[in-house]
């Protein structure tokens, strides 16, 4: 293993769809952290990335200054089985990284996943079809499965679990644990201020072409000069979703009995943790 250049000292690597860019801004807002942009580099999960090389990797930390700790959150490093090389990148050059997991209540997960494929376009308007025929919503939600190599590659102790659920009640308290098992500098705190990131329910959907018709500057300006406000408004509320979709009940049962089957695993590397209740209310009494 062999380093030319400033490495990140953690990572966030999940899971998707489960607060990791509100948490990022979060850590990103104390002093004495620096969090690399992008924010999801996907260096060691996405071929075309990784091609670029390990200095541009490390270019993204260049410019962290003396002593921070430097970070980097991207969720495709927990999205087996579509990235399987992740983790050997990783370890290849990262001896000892912190390493932050969050999750969620994985059948929401699914339903916030869908709305985001929803607004790229990925997938239809046809939730049960989506649902039924994309392994990914409920793979990516097998938190067991998808923490086990990390935490075989690196020991249990360089991980943390968290939740969206646990931030969503304490997230003062939730967010002191993550700066512990960081090693963040004392004073950092929670910013109450910063909203949440990246929030499903706030998803447009992509148009045809948008970064030319509509993204860009000239775009814009045209839809403000010859387009009314009230009209702009009007299709701007047809391209986002107004309910969440609902998952059919034979589907969701089926999603739940898997989701359980991997919690198992789950609580037996991590036994007690508040995140086991807090994530599966499914879940038999």
């Amino acid at each position: 293993m062999t380093t030319s250049g400033p490495l990140p000292d953690f990572i966030v690597i999940g899971a998707m769809k489960c607060g990791t860019t509100t948490l990022a801004a979060q850590l990103a807002a104390q002093a004495g952290v620096f969090m690399s942009t992008p924010k999801e580099p996907n260096y060691f999960s996405d071929d075309a990335v990784f091609a670029q090389g390990q200095g541009w990797y490390e270019g993204l930390f260049a410019q962290a200054p003396p002593g921070a700790l430097k970070g980097e959150a991207s969720t495709h490093y927990t999205k087996l089985p579509t990235h399987p090389e992740t983790l050997a990148r990783m370890t290849a050059l990262l001896a000892a990284p912190k390493l932050v997991y969050m999750i969620r209540n994985p059948v929401a997960r699914a339903v916030s996943h869908y709305i985001h494929d929803w607004s790229l376009r990925v997938v239809g308007d046809d939730a049960e079809a989506a649902f039924r025929s994309r392994t990914e919503f409920v793979d990516y939600g097998c938190y067991g499965m998808q923490i086990a190599p990390f935490i075989e590659a690196y020991g249990r102790g360089a991980v943390l679990l968290t939740c969206l659920e646990a931030f969503q009640t304490d997230p003062v308290a939730e967010f002191a644990r993550v700066a512990a098992h960081l090693g963040l500098p004392e004073g950092v705190a929670w910013q109450e201020g910063l909203d949440a990131q990246n929030v499903s329910g706030a998803r447009f959907r992509r148009l045809p072409f948008q970064s030319v018709l509509v993204d860009s500057r000239a775009a814009r300006a045209l839809r403000r000069g010859l387009v009314p406000k009230a009209l702009r408004e009007k299709i701007r509320a047809r391209r986002q979703m107004t309910a969440r979709p609902e998952i059919p009940a034979d589907l969701e049962a089926r999603m739940q009995a898997r989701f359980l089957e991997d919690r198992a695993g789950l609580a037996q590397v991590f036994p007690g943790h508040p995140a086991l209740d807090l994530c599966y209310p499914f879940r038999p009494a």
